[in-house]
């Protein structure tokens, strides 16, 4: 009974923040959900926030909660979410992913560590080809 309740497994689905860079040529990071399912994955939501504490003063931090919609994410496919300041590289940022496939609802909560996105822990992200920290 206990299973039933969890729902459904999500496998080949990620989340990736990603580091681009804009016109001046300036380094900026994008968070990418990635479809590397077989299928058509339908009526996504996808939920940010960031949250932890303040090293100097001990005091907890959070970000606002913002949700992001796409209608569809073809198979082995990307999409952008949102930009991602570094400042927010110091908090867990937390991304909760929802979808549809034939029917069936998916969800599953993707969960930077904080420190974890930095340089030391970026490889190239397969789909976008370029590099990042991605949890899957």
């Amino acid at each position: 009974m206990r299973e039933e309740l969890l729902g459904p497994k999500v496998e080949d689905v990620a989340m990736a923040i990603v580091q681009q860079y804009n016109e001046e040529n300036e380094i900026i990071y994008y968070a990418y959900l990635l479809n590397l399912r077989e299928d058509i994955m339908e009526g996504i939501i996808v939920t940010s926030k960031g949250y932890g504490q303040n090293v100097d003063s001990g005091q907890r931090v959070k970000t606002s909660t913002l949700r992001h919609s796409l209608e569809i994410l073809l198979p082995n496919e990307a999409a952008k979410i949102e930009p991602l300041m570094e400042e927010v590289f110091a908090l867990s940022n937390e991304y909760w992913v929802s979808f549809w496939v034939n029917d069936q609802l998916f969800d599953k909560k993707f969960i930077f560590l904080a420190e974890s996105i930095s340089e030391e822990n970026m490889k190239k992200i397969p789909l976008l080809g370029e590099i990042g920290v991605m949890i899957k």
